[in-house]
């Protein structure tokens, strides 16, 4: 059985390309993260394949930001179908009316702090207040847990200072921007390996392209499974 902290990012363009990837990753991965950039090739069509025929678990990577009554209705809209994950963004109005469409399901609303993609620039550029990425960070996922979010999305440079929260006891942090050792950093800024990441605290990494557009995507995704059995992944993040 595959360590279900790795989760794939399976950023291809339709439901074909992601049968076909996961088909070649075999039983090296059990978590799967479909995005928005999947929605109209057919993304929940493949969520629920994957979960239902394949037994996969599967992060739903929509980050919902509207007025609460319409994130409320997308999120129980989004419930029904059984998936284990779904992301929202974490201003305290938009997490609230997550939770209450979530209603009694198992599904884990998690809410984005700030994208792993950004920097201070960046933040500047959309007259984000002033203070540092990770105070920034650390604050937002605070504030998002209080209002009822399952666990929090951060880059793993800030897991560490959202793992000391007292908001984050028993909560869930999965670390997009996670890059094994060697590999290109693409479009994330604020990034570590998986096993830096697990160390600082999260329960779960992301990782998309270092796996699916490797030469041989079942070797690259063993190969960060053995890093998370080593013991620089051991640390204890509760």
């Amino acid at each position: 059985m595959s360590d279900d902290r790795l989760i794939v990012a399976l950023d291809v363009p339709n439901v074909l390309d992601g049968l076909e990837l996961a088909k070649k990753l075999g039983d090296s991965v059990s978590f799967y993260k479909i995005g928005l950039g999947m929605l109209t090739g057919g993304g929940l069509a493949l969520a629920n394949e994957l979960k239902q025929e394949h037994g996969k678990r599967i992060f739903l990577d929509m980050k919902f930001f509207d007025i609460g009554a319409t994130v409320e209705a997308a999120v129980r809209g989004v419930a029904q179908f059984d998936l284990d994950f779904l992301t929202v963004h974490g201003d305290p109005h938009v997490v609230r009316a997550a939770r209450e469409g979530a209603g009694g399901s198992d599904m884990k609303i998690l809410a984005v702090t700030i994208l792993t993609s950004l920097d201070r620039d960046d933040l500047d550029a959309s007259c984000i207040k002033a203070g540092s990425v990770a105070d920034l960070v650390q604050e937002r996922a605070g504030i998002a847990l209080s209002n009822g979010a399952d666990g929090v999305i951060a880059s793993p440079q800030e897991a560490a200072l959202i793992r000391a929260l007292p908001e984050a006891k028993g909560k869930l942090i999965v670390t997009p921007g996670v890059r094994p050792a060697g590999a290109a950093l693409g479009d994330q800024k604020r990034v570590m390996t998986p096993a830096q990441a697990i160390a600082n605290g999260a329960d779960h990494v992301v990782v998309g392209r270092p796996v699916w557009q490797a030469a041989d995507p079942f070797k690259a995704a063993m190969a960060i499974q053995a890093e998370l059995a080593s013991p620089q992944a051991q640390t204890p993040n509760r």
